[in-house]
């Protein structure tokens, strides 16, 4: 399946139908007066969050969302009938924008959270409403009201826990296959990871959401490699984990360019609660390791942890730690007040 997170829509609520003109004309009715019936309420557009989906796929293919209008008023006090509202079902995380990518009109968090995009014009009254006892066959009746037409964009933020930072091929991918069972690409050459991908870890009985994003380059944030793109999709986590290439003879450099381009992203998520890793210590001998270890550390100016995807060593140590970050940002589930019958 492709991956798309973000989408342009057009919608389109239904107009309410037409009130009636009509009189009431029978053989033995002396006064039959007027009946026109009212027109029916046009459909309205409505957006869904569903469980199930985690992409906007599907709006590619259709951009266009148009409610259905509502029946025209009849005879006989007939009224006509609703128009059929339209419902987009998109998946939990995704930002509904106004047409300036700047506004929010809504963000759908919740599987079943349901919001109104267009509302349907209501039905014209029939000639029937404006009888009186001075007017007596009334010639009038009202139009339909208008449907509301708009533009819109769905931007999809994964909703996770914890999201996986680092440069290309640091081990984000190796690492979410490793205590996951999320299937990612894993290969050596970089941006191996071309969308961001999903994992449920479990540690001490307890589970998470990590969420792995396309390695960031010097730059990206002018568009450079991939791009901030898929930046968004971290926005959401409680804690950023941020894995850097052990291999690499510049440690704290490429660790000082992952913090540099967040914060040209966004100084809020730069700001975020981080654990920082040196990884592939499996690939490294003790003199190296302890070496590039310490400029992390002078960089960093605080802990830095050691692990190995491959070798699994310190991985535990490390999910504790991101796990203690989560537990520390979520609202306590269970506090303690006094039992009340």
């Amino acid at each position: 399946m492709k991956f798309l997170d973000l989408a342009k829509v057009y919608i389109r609520s239904g107009g309410g139908g037409a009130g009636c003109v009509s009189f009431r004309r029978e053989k033995y009715i002396e006064f039959g007066g007027p009946d026109g019936g009212d027109g029916g309420k046009g459909g309205s557009v409505w957006i869904e969050a569903v469980d199930g989906l985690n992409t906007l796929i599907d709006f590619r293919y259709q951009q266009h969302f148009f409610a259905k209008t509502g029946q025209h008023g009849m005879g006989s006090q007939r009224t006509g009938k609703d128009g059929a509202d339209v419902v987009l079902k998109v998946p939990v995380g995704t930002e509904i924008l106004d047409e300036d990518e700047e506004t929010l009109i809504a963000d759908m968090t919740e599987v079943g959270q349901r919001v109104l995009l267009a509302k349907g014009g209501n039905g014209g009254w029939g000639n029937l409403h404006f009888k009186s006892s001075t007017n007596r066959a009334p010639q009038r009746a009202n139009p339909g009201q208008e449907g509301v037409e708009r533009t819109i964009w769905l931007r999809l933020k994964l909703i996770a826990d914890a999201g996986l930072l680092g440069m290309p091929n640091a081990g984000k991918s190796t690492f979410l296959a490793s205590v996951s069972n999320a299937k990612p690409k894993i290969a050596d050459y970089p941006f191996t990871t071309l969308v961001p991908n999903l994992g449920v870890v479990g540690v001490d009985g307890r589970e998470f959401v990590i969420a792995d994003i396309p390695g960031l380059i010097e730059g990206a944030s002018e568009g450079r490699g991939l791009g901030d793109q898929f930046l968004g999709h971290v926005e959401r986590c409680s804690v950023l984990l941020h894995l850097v290439d052990g291999t690499s003879e510049t440690v704290a450099q490429d660790w000082r360019t992952i913090t540099d381009e967040l914060a040209a992203y966004s100084p809020e998520l730069a700001d975020r609660p981080r654990v920082t890793v040196l990884n592939k210590i499996d690939a490294l001998d003790p003199d190296t390791r302890a070496e590039r270890l310490a400029a992390l550390q002078a960089e960093t100016g605080g802990r830095v942890m050691e692990m190995s995807g491959v070798s699994k060593e310190g991985v535990e140590q490390v999910l504790r730690a991101l796990w203690a970050q989560i537990a520390a940002a979520k609202p306590s589930a269970h506090e303690d007040t006094p039992w009340r019958p």
